[in-house]
């Protein structure tokens, strides 16, 4: 349906729960090394339950070659910085949802080339800094399927 791309994340936790969450409404999750952990990890793998078999996950080299797996698809960005609501947003099967690493983000040079109506937010009160990763996803993966009619539900 889509594809949830996590740049560099560092909580093994997170990942586990994306990729739960990736398996339950057939999103492939794309990982963008280096990662903060093993995959493998413990961690990971307790977060995922038994979702990893049923999960698809590409793990790329770096962003260029995920980039180049993603050939075609709308890339949207998440980040604090967003200049629209993820709401706003209207999202089509095959597109592809970007969110930053836990602590540091999404990089100026990741970002730059983005048109400006697909970086997008999550509202949140003032002064408050970020969402957690694994919610943030669910957010936004959610909202896009509620778009798309929730497509390949039972």
């Amino acid at each position: 349906m889509f594809h949830v791309v996590l740049f560099r994340p560092e909580i093994p936790p997170n990942t586990g729960n994306v990729m739960r969450l990736c398996a339950n409404c057939g999103s492939t999750l794309h990982l963008v090394k280096p990662l903060g952990f093993e995959l493998t990890g413990k961690a990971v793998r307790r977060a995922g339950l038994d979702y990893a078999e049923l999960a698809q996950v590409r793990v790329h080299r770096n962003f260029s070659a995920c980039l180049e797996a993603l050939a075609g698809a709308r890339l949207f960005s998440i980040e604090t910085g967003g200049h629209c609501a993820y709401s706003d947003a209207a999202f089509r099967p095959g597109d592809a949802l970007l969110f930053g690493s836990e602590v540091r983000g999404l990089p100026a040079e990741v970002l730059g080339p983005l048109p400006r109506e697909r970086a997008l937010a999550i509202p949140m009160r003032a002064d408050n800094r970020s969402l957690n990763l694994s919610n943030a996803v669910a957010l936004v993966v959610y909202e896009a399927w509620r778009q798309n009619a929730f497509s390949g539900a039972s």
